[in-house]
């Protein structure tokens, strides 16, 4: 029973306790190592159930602040000015490396200098009750301070625009004397020569700091371009766009290719004549993260040189989706996909071209679907992200793609991924898995989801087992979000464009629109970030009525007109939405979709 004597005791015990953010169990173990404290850390309850029994932060203290009546500091990241960033990181660094040292080691920020009273500096900590605040608060001089409670998931986004980590490689290329420099005249590439110029470190640090640059600007890949005059280019695909991030000079560009293939698992540096794929595994900020390397040799302007292109996806897998909510469907297609998933059998499949993030949205709908009464297995070349409780065969020359999925339907499965429907085997294995009992996911390079009809259709799938075995098709594509910081609202439509883009003007004048600008936290493109745009075919009565039907061909305008009716948007509709939200620009959602 909770007297008043526990209250007096441990007051913010007492106050979890109520709330029932902790159990008696939990509060007895931790009194407990708080009386062990005694003399030595001298931890409150709060940090004692955060550090030793994984509370989460900000749950615990934001009931701390409420009862001890610290201020609560609510920052919106986006909204903050260059202005405000500049004067944080001014004050941070205002009283050398120790003091700045501390601030990161306590969490603590210097936000601003009191707006009524100048004289009074703002600290945001995500421990308002750390001991060491009036320490630091002396050491900044601050003749007065009030201490506000700040977020811990405020804090982590806010200091790494504030003081982005350094890039160690980046430094050690910059303090180095050594030039990365290698000419050769020879018919042939000089092994010797190249083992020279590869045990620079400089080469080997440009090639580290480009992947942990890469992971750290949020890149989704790199690409390594051999080019004539011994260049090799660097370009990050950022929000979809190719971006030149370093030109490499005066280096052959087989020194710089034999330097990837050497960091990387799988990958021959003396064959420069096929193709080739590898991984690479590095620990950036203290995450692992997985790159995928693909090399292709590639026609050169200068018959000495034997050229490879290099591509280096990143497979960070802080960026895995694990909530449908996140995904970016709306409307239908939101209400489909959910009704379309939680089916005890039948396929989903979801189409697009590479990169539109198709292998995310259907990682995102397994996770929806996995628990520990069921077996999942994925069948996918190559396996990108780990599913947690999902079973991911592995793809080799002993057990190819089509062996995993002939072998398949043996292993007792509740819930299958195959990667890509291929060919007709491919195709009609997972429709056959779909028919049998089987919740099947899938994906296909189609246009629109009733041209995926259409090319299964093609591939020699029987109309009856298109129209039966399958719940939904849902096309995606990615569009750029425009950039918070620097968008502007559309004032004076471009009468031109609006026609050629087949947009009614009268329609628009009065919606609340926005476009690109560009400013230097979105590189001056007016876009940060991507999201998803969908056209969702879901299998209704009629739609299944339509295919099975189907003569000769499928009639995929019959079928687009029937989704329609059924509540179906195109992916322009569905990015138009995008734009009366005031998510992205018209020009982004025309240049991204096709006409209907």
């Amino acid at each position: 029973m909770i007297d008043s004597q526990l209250e007096m005791t441990d007051k913010i015990g007492y106050l979890l306790l109520k709330k029932g953010i902790i159990d008696a169990k939990i509060l007895e173990e931790s009194l407990k190592a708080k009386q062990h404290d005694q003399g030595k850390l001298k931890r409150n309850l709060a940090q004692i159930l955060v550090q030793e029994f994984k509370f989460d932060h900000d749950t615990i203290f934001r009931e701390v602040a409420v009862l001890y009546a610290f201020k609560e500091l609510n920052i919106h990241i986006d909204e903050l000015t260059d202005e405000r960033i500049a004067s944080i990181r001014r004050l941070m660094n205002s009283r050398g490396e120790e003091i700045k040292k501390t601030l990161l080691e306590h969490k603590v920020i210097p936000y601003k200098y009191d707006d009524r009273q100048r004289d009074k500096l703002i600290l945001a900590a995500v421990d308002p009750t750390d001991r060491a605040l009036t320490k630091i608060a002396y050491s900044l001089d601050a003749k007065k301070y009030e201490i506000n409670y700040l977020r811990k998931k405020d804090y982590d986004k806010l200091i790494e625009i504030i003081l982005p980590p350094e890039n160690e490689f980046l430094k050690m290329i910059e303090e180095s004397d050594e030039e990365i420099h290698l000419e050769a005249e020879e018919s042939t590439v000089d092994e010797e020569q190249l083992d020279a110029e590869i045990n620079k470190s400089a080469l080997i640090n440009l090639i580290e700091a480009a992947l942990v640059e890469g992971v750290r600007k949020g890149a989704s890949d790199l690409h390594i371009v051999p080019k004539s005059g011994n260049k090799t280019e660097i370009h990050f695909r950022l929000d979809g766009k190719l971006t030149l991030w370093h030109t490499q000079e005066n280096t052959l560009p087989e020194a710089v290719m034999a330097v990837v293939k050497d960091r990387a698992k799988g990958l021959d540096r003396f064959e420069r004549e096929r193709a080739q794929d590898g991984f690479i595994q590095r620990e950036v900020d203290g995450t692992v993260i997985r790159f995928r390397v693909s090399v292709l040799p590639m026609v050169g302007t200068e018959l000495k040189n034997k050229f490879e292109t290099i591509v280096i996806r990143i497979l960070d897998d802080r960026k895995v989706i694990k909530d449908l909510e996140k995904l970016g469907l709306t409307g239908y297609a939101k209400k489909v996909f959910a009704k379309a998933i939680k089916q005890p059998q039948g396929m989903v499949i979801l189409t697009g071209p590479t990169g539109s993030g198709k292998s995310t949205t259907l990682v995102a709908a397994l996770y929806q679907v996995i628990t520990p009464q069921v077996n999942v297995l994925t069948v996918e070349d190559p396996v990108e992200y780990v599913i947690e409780g999902a079973r991911q065969l592995k793809i080799g020359y002993k057990m190819n793609f089509e062996q995993a999925i002939r072998s398949i339907l043996r292993h007792d499965p509740d819930i299958v991924l195959v990667g890509e429907m291929r060919d007709k085997e491919t195709a009609e294995t997972a429709i056959k898995l779909a028919n049998t009992g089987h919740l099947t996911f899938s994906t296909l390079h189609t246009n629109d989801a009733p041209s995926a009809v259409a090319r299964l259709y093609k591939m020699g799938i029987e109309p009856f087992l298109i129209a039966y075995a399958i719940n939904v098709i849902v096309a995606q594509r990615l569009i750029r979000k425009l950039c918070p910081k620097c968008k502007k609202r559309v004032k004076d439509f471009d009468d031109e464009f609006m026609i050629s883009a087949g947009l009614k003007i009268d329609e628009w004048r009065d919606a609340e629109i926005f476009e690109a600008v560009g400013c230097d936290f979105c590189n001056h493109t007016g876009y940060k970030g991507r999201m998803a745009i969908h056209e969702a075919l879901y299998f209704t009565k009629a739609i299944r009525e339509l295919i099975v039907k189907s003569g000769e061909e499928v009639d995929e305008e019959a079928v687009r007109l029937q989704s329609k009716k059924d509540g179906t948007l195109s992916l322009r509709e569905s990015g138009l939405e995008k734009v009366r939200l005031g998510l992205t620009s018209l020009q982004e959602v025309i240049a991204g979709t096709m006409e209907e």
